[in-house]
């Protein structure tokens, strides 16, 4: 089976930047120029690029639309945003723009039927996150527990008809130690939807194992940029050539 692996690229300051654990005061920066990241990136054989407004992510609304719409026009990659996305509107002017999947996150815990919605008019257009922290979803930029358990919401969000799950460990996310194999190939178990695995890749063998697991999709960033191994190299490993 093989692993769609799916670069990201995390926007704080106008920066290319990784948190550690979700924490804003641990930001390690990679580049001062996402456009030239992404570019970069498609280069060496990206097609879909995961973009996340972590300033939008906190402050719950847009502020890195310039850099999102640079990358949009100066490169041919597919684009699935996140990051403060918290009404219909702002979705739907991302997909006017050329945005292929909104990812949305706090808005699927706080207004459930804004994302079902959604779904119903773009299935193909919305990807739901799940933030777990110690189980619970985490929502406002990972900044608050929310209450619900992940695999509630995520038989939740399967039923609206979404594209995919996004299934972030918070607790991995940055560290490069592995993602939860276990928990996520779990999670595929129980919906339909395609769950994208986030936290926590260090290693050609996180990528294997997530393909051999199952898992149908990932998001890598810090490993990428920290040069722990090649986009070419990470790609041969989540076709199953390497």
């Amino acid at each position: 089976m093989t692993l769609e692996l799916i670069p990201a690229i995390d926007v704080l300051g106008g920066k290319v930047v990784r948190l550690l654990e979700g924490d804003y005061d641990q930001a390690t920066v990679y580049s001062d120029d996402p456009v030239a990241m992404a570019k970069r990136l498609e280069a060496a054989g990206a097609t879909r690029l995961h973009m996340v407004d972590l300033d939008g992510a906190r402050e719950g609304r847009p502020v890195n639309d310039a850099i999102l719409a640079r990358v949009a026009a100066e490169t041919g990659l597919t684009l699935q945003v996140g990051g403060g996305i918290r009404t219909a509107e702002r979705a739907r002017l991302l997909w006017e723009r050329g945005v292929e999947r909104v990812v949305l996150g706090t808005i699927a815990v706080k207004a459930p039927e804004v994302v079902q919605a959604l779904a119903k008019e773009k299935p193909d257009g919305v990807v739901v996150a799940i933030d777990a922290r110690d189980g619970e979803v985490a929502v406002e930029g990972w900044l608050e527990g929310s209450g619900r358990e992940t695999h509630d919401l995520a038989r939740e969000a399967d039923g609206w008809g979404v594209a995919a799950i996004l299934y972030t460990r918070i607790e991995r996310d940055g560290t490069g130690q592995g993602p939860d194999v276990e928990a996520t190939a779990a999670l595929q178990a129980e919906v339909a939807a395609t769950v994208i695995a986030s936290g926590g890749i260090g290693s050609l063998d996180h990528i294997r194992a997530l393909r051999d697991a199952g898992v149908r999709a990932a998001v890598s960033g810090r490993a990428l940029f920290a040069g722990a191994f090649e986009l070419d190299e990470a790609f041969a490993a989540a076709r199953g050539d390497a």
